[in-house]
């Protein structure tokens, strides 16, 4: 059964749209008396730093792998129910992203909270990777005509990413996986 991309562009927008603002809600606003709050409000705000560069390295992230989706669809033509799943456990992954951005930011020393948030952006640009993949096997969802450098191109570009962000993460996923068993 072939499906329309529109209802897949629709929810990805929305779930990009939430987790995007979602992430500026780990930034608190400092509370303090009143009459110190001249005094204080700079080095409160200063100290909320790690917050604000976590809340903007996600941000911008999640617009890279946002315009990575579009540009996909752009050569998507239909769908069909395993690209809606794929899609779906893609937009799992981005959903999550605001839990593991405010855990890194709040830990963000911690190898555990490290290697979380680095195993959200790998899954996220893995299941991005199978999503171009499963499209464009054998012109699944693409027009035939598509040229296979493009396809092979995209892929490779994709992965070569993903296997750069995982190379220095890896310590970092085997340590906190390893303190998640040890404790």
């Amino acid at each position: 059964m072939q499906l329309s991309r529109n209802r897949i562009e629709a929810l990805t927008d929305g779930v990009f749209a939430v987790a995007m603002t979602l992430l500026v809600l780990d930034i608190k606003v400092p509370e303090l008396e009143p009459p110190l709050a001249g005094a204080e409000l700079p080095l409160k705000l200063l100290a909320l730093w790690p917050k604000f560069l976590s809340y903007l390295i996600s941000f911008v992230i999640l617009g890279v792998y946002w315009v990575g989706h579009h540009i996909q669809l752009s050569f998507i033509r239909r769908a069909d129910r395993p690209l809606l799943w794929i899609n779906i456990l893609f937009l799992l992954w981005v959903a999550l992203v605001p839990f593991s951005t405010a855990l890194l930011s709040e830990y963000a020393k911690t190898r555990l909270a490290i290697a979380i948030y680095g195993a959200n952006l790998i899954a996220i640009g893995l299941t991005l990777t199978l999503h171009w993949w499963y499209a464009t096997t054998e012109a699944r969802h693409v027009d035939p005509d598509i040229h296979p450098r493009l396809v092979r191109g995209a892929m490779t570009r994709t992965l070569i990413r993903r296997l750069r962000a995982i190379a220095p993460s890896a310590p970092n996923v085997a340590a906190g996986t390893q303190s998640l068993t040890v404790s």
